[in-house]
């Protein structure tokens, strides 16, 4: 599969939403001056509402980009009325949002509490509100092709699309399968890749594109002298292995988070 006019359209609006919200949502958090307990309730006054807006927003164009979708395959579509209260806030991790927010903070009391510097404290504070917000954003956008799936009977399955200037391993490995539409995409903090509905006269098969996945275990082994598509080699279970995360569902992950961009390893575009 490829990137149409539309995907690309759909995946430019959503990286606007991100930078747009993690900008904002930064900026809060810097403005602060003061990362006490007392200040925790300050940060969730301002920056809750924007993490909100940005996941309904994120929810809304990809309810929108997947109406257009099926009228493309299917010539008409339903117009979906989108609870947004199922895709977003609590509904992500079916935790409270303004105890996720409060992890940060946690973070920088716990560096401190190490006698690390504020500066150091401070960065792992902004890093994890980064990693988080991140997370719910591509939530907002996997729960929502869910949820709408559920009304378009024409679209069996979903397909993961890279679309980001860097696609990890893990990623390039999942668009590589297809997944059932009620199947929660794997994802990993930070993942942008676009979650693709599709349709098909037959099950194409778990795998739908063997030649790629293939080239990326070859590579994968000769960048690390070692290589089982079985995962068992200490190596390659290093690279591809799949967390079980309690609040947001599957999650793809590197053992370690050793790696993170294509100059750490040899891998195709």
């Amino acid at each position: 599969m490829s990137l149409t006019r539309l995907d690309r359209q759909y995946g430019t609006a959503v990286r606007n939403t991100w930078a747009t919200t993690l900008g904002r949502t930064s900026r809060v958090w810097t403005d602060l001056g003061s990362w006490r307990e007392g200040d925790v309730r300050r940060f969730e006054r301002t920056a809750l509402p924007v993490l909100l807006a940005g996941q309904r927003r994120v929810a809304s164009l990809t309810t929108t980009y997947l109406e257009q979708l099926y009228r493309e395959i299917d010539g008409t579509g339903p117009r979906v009325d989108l609870d947004f209260d199922r895709v977003t806030g609590r509904a992500l991790r079916d935790v409270d949002p303004e105890e996720v927010y409060r992890r940060p903070f946690k973070d920088v009391w716990a560096a401190l509490g190490n006698d690390e510097s504020l500066d150091v404290a401070l960065d792992r504070g902004a890093h994890r509100l980064e990693t988080i917000a991140k997370t719910d954003l591509q939530l907002a956008r996997t729960h929502t092709v869910r949820e709408v799936g559920d009304d378009m009977p024409r679209f069996e399955y979903t397909v993961r699309e890279l679309q980001g200037e860097y696609d990890c391993a893990l990623c390039m490995i999942a668009s590589t399968q297809r997944y059932r539409k009620r199947d929660l995409a794997p994802i990993h903090p930070g993942c942008d890749c676009l979650v693709k509905l599709v349709t098909a006269d037959e099950d194409p098969g778990q795998v739908v594109d063997e030649e790629k996945l293939e080239r990326i275990h070859d590579l994968v082994g000769e960048a690390l002298g070692k290589s089982d598509r079985g995962g068992r080699a200490v190596d390659y279970r290093k690279i591809i292995i799949a967390n079980d995360h309690g609040e947001i569902g599957p999650v793809l992950g590197f053992k370690g988070q050793h790696f993170t961009s294509r100059t750490d390893i040899n891998l195709p575009t």
